[in-house]
């Protein structure tokens, strides 16, 4: 009986982790598996080796600018390794509104992006997305854990899958002190 109700525990402690940890191992970056921005489905495990940049986006907020500078970044790094990772979420004042293609759309036309976007998910509170619980979770993401707090949060991952930096909406992608995090990245092999 006792062991029974420990099973059903340890269960129950797994399931509550949104599948973050499984077995009692924690999941790394890689092992996630996530769909695009036309529903397909991909393995973050395709990006192993590269430098990814991991960004919560929105196309009606004060920030959505940045695609301008995601998109220089994305130009001018990815042939040294950078992969730039768009998450369009309308967690913060329902600033995307838009179906997956209308996401689509806006950034292909009015910003010229080119780097992988993927479905709108969400990226706090009690729907957070996998993903994001693991970006953001003290457990799997100790140095950097914390809430988004807005659209166009900024994770950093190095050529392993491990987070190595985290910037706020208010640090442009083109500012200096992301470019030097990310030059140091793109540097390590």
């Amino acid at each position: 009986m006792r062991l029974k109700c420990l099973m059903v525990l340890i269960i129950v402690f797994i399931g509550s982790n949104n599948g973050i940890i499984q077995g009692g191992n924690m999941k790394q970056f890689y092992d996630f598996t996530v769909k695009d921005i036309m529903g397909l489905d991909v393995k973050l495990e395709t990006y192993r080796g590269s430098v990814v940049l991991v960004v919560n986006v929105a196309s009606k907020c004060g920030f959505t600018p940045q695609y301008e500078g995601l998109q220089q970044l994305n130009e001018k790094y990815r042939d040294r390794g950078l992969i730039i990772l768009g998450f369009p979420a309308n967690n913060f004042m329902k600033q995307e509104p838009g179906t997956n293609t209308e996401i689509k759309q806006f950034c292909t036309v009015n910003y010229g992006v080119t780097f992988p976007m993927f479905a709108k998910i969400s990226v706090s509170g009690k729907d957070i997305h996998p993903l994001y619980q693991f970006l953001t979770s003290k457990e799997t993401n100790p140095e950097f854990a914390g809430k988004i707090t807005w659209n166009f949060n900024k994770f950093l991952l190095n050529r392993q899958g491990k987070c190595i930096n985290r910037f706020s909406s208010k640090v442009e992608p083109l500012s200096s002190e992301l470019i030097s995090s990310l030059e140091k990245a793109l540097a390590e092999k």
